[in-house]
């Protein structure tokens, strides 16, 4: 059978734009991870509620060489909040939990501020940050705020009332994260993969020895004085033995609540689309869109932040997004997307070089507007 060659043109020409346009994408990613000298850089663009690029260029590995991929696990720090204040919602949905709720009541010891302790905190305070408590004692021992097991236990919380200020606080969400362990009677990761990560069919989670291990992508901070990277393998310590001597409500932090999920960057894209159309994914809801929505509400209206969530016109000047970011063990992460016209952007790099613009880090804002002007306009 002959084939006209005109008829067959416009095929080829779709198909050679699609490879080479693909191919130029990729050119670019990787002279943006140059630019930052990062280790290695994953993103993936989701575009009318669907994933439509993936890639990673660099290395998982610096050791051994390994190519990073769109499908290696990355402790992805503070984008972690957002998954208990997803549990949290659901809680609230059932009637388990109130957003006005004492939190001292939740947690099982005082949560007063010492110069107002008439004034309730709230678990929405404690959400959204605004709950005037600060991570000046540490987060990892929730020892440290608790009056009858820390003297200086008052160092934990800042001047002001609260309610009326924000102020970014990792000791919120470990325990946010101790909450949810006293209501459901269920050990914090294992509730997680449960009744987030099961329904998205996703795979990931806060427990190091449930996971792949040889799927982590190994995380780098910069060393300005070598000018080299040097490995954090901090990041994925299993913590084991803590484990077997764990106290439910009390050992959370363990597992780190505030920053501790590993996740890939194509199964977080999943997630994002989930909280881009307001908690529905695939026919099934894992929110009702009024908790969706609430948590994309700014409580302090100056910072612009919800319920793990927060709004943002820094990253592409003029366009307003939503999500939220993360930064550990030199890792950066970003999860970005606009729930109106149904895109959004994953960006994880597992190291480069640290520089900042509107507060975000500089590789981030680069990639963002390069993906959108390339991939969404």
């Amino acid at each position: 059978m002959r084939v006209c060659f005109k008829m067959l043109l416009p095929v080829l020409t779709l198909l050679h734009q699609s490879i080479f346009g693909q191919l130029n994408v990729e050119d670019s990613l990787m002279s943006i991870a140059n630019e930052f000298k990062a280790v290695g850089l994953a993103v993936v663009v989701v575009k009318e509620g669907k994933p439509i690029y993936h890639k990673a260029v660099g290395m998982k590995d610096i050791q051994t060489r390994t190519p990073l991929t769109t499908k290696n696990l990355f402790r992805i720090a503070s984008i972690s909040k957002s998954f208990s204040a997803t549990a949290v919602m659901q809680l609230v949905e059932q009637g388990k939990l109130s957003l006005d709720d004492d939190f001292g009541d939740l947690i099982g010891f005082p949560i007063r501020h010492p110069k107002y302790p008439e004034t309730v905190i709230t678990l929405r305070m404690v959400l959204s940050h605004t709950s005037s408590i600060n991570d000046s004692n540490g987060y990892f021992d929730l020892d440290v705020i608790n009056p009858t097991k820390n003297e200086n236990w008052s160092k934990s919380y800042n001047d002001y009332k609260p309610g009326t200020g924000y102020a970014y606080c990792n000791l919120n969400y470990n325990m946010v994260g101790a909450v949810l362990e006293r209501v459901t009677g269920e050990r914090f990761d294992r509730y997680i993969t449960q009744k987030v990560l099961n329904p998205l069919q996703i795979r990931g989670g806060y427990c190091v020895d449930s996971l792949d291990k040889e799927a982590f992508a190994t995380l780098y901070t910069y060393d300005t004085v070598s000018q080299g990277f040097i490995a954090q393998p901090g990041a994925y310590n299993p913590r084991s033995a803590e484990i077997r001597s764990y106290r439910l409500g009390h050992s959370t932090p363990i597992f780190s609540p505030t920053g501790g999920m590993k996740i890939s960057p194509e199964d977080l894209a999943t997630y994002m689309i989930m909280h881009m159309q307001f908690g529905s994914y695939q026919r099934q809801n894992l929110l009702h869109e009024t908790s969706a929505k609430l948590m994309q509400t700014a409580v302090h209206d100056q910072e612009r932040y919800g319920l793990a969530l927060l709004k943002t016109n820094q990253l592409i000047p003029g366009v307003e997004l939503t999500g939220h970011t993360g930064s550990a063990y030199g890792l950066y992460s970003a999860m970005f997307f606009n729930p109106a016209s149904r895109y959004g952007f994953i960006v994880v790099t597992n190291g480069c070089i640290p520089t900042y613009q509107n507060d975000f880090p500089a590789l981030t804002i680069r990639t963002i507007n390069f993906l959108y002007r390339n991939l969404i306009q």
